[in-house]
């Protein structure tokens, strides 16, 4: 089940960004609970639910198409949540009228073996040695 995240879900939500084995949050820093609090109240931020549990979450900056997170609890990598969160986040952007996303994660990890595998299109690396994705949203 996918819903809107509510300030109830951020515990649970912090515990799956905590518990990732890629992509490691090494500077809490570089995400404040004032990111967090504008990506809850005014972006899409979405959880999915299994068993009534959070067991993974997205954000989207809907004024630039940006994918800003997307993370499943390591005990349920591999249902479907990641696939259905995205769907659901890609599509919010398309309906705020963006004509391509864009994301960003780890060059060599499984997330980007995902969005490759789900029609990403690998734009090379940003300065940070991040890999940069994109993909349209809509007919191409």
């Amino acid at each position: 089940m996918l819903r809107a995240a509510i300030p109830a879900d951020l515990p649970r939500i912090g515990v799956i960004r905590q518990a990732v084995k890629e992509n490691v949050l090494r500077d809490p820093s570089k995400v404040s609970d004032e990111e967090v609090a504008w990506y809850m109240e005014q972006a899409i931020f979405l959880v999915s639910e299994e068993g009534g549990e959070v067991v993974g979450f997205t954000c989207a900056n809907h004024q630039t198409a940006l994918i800003w997170a997307l993370f499943i609890a390591p005990d349920h990598e591999g249902h479907g949540h990641g696939r259905a969160l995205l769907d659901a986040a890609l599509e919010r952007l398309a309906e705020k009228g963006h004509r391509q996303a864009y994301l960003t994660t780890g060059a060599t990890t499984r997330a980007a073996r995902f969005y490759r595998q789900h029609g990403w299109r690998d734009m090379g690396l940003a300065l940070d040695g991040q890999a940069v994705f994109v993909k349209p949203l809509g007919p191409v």
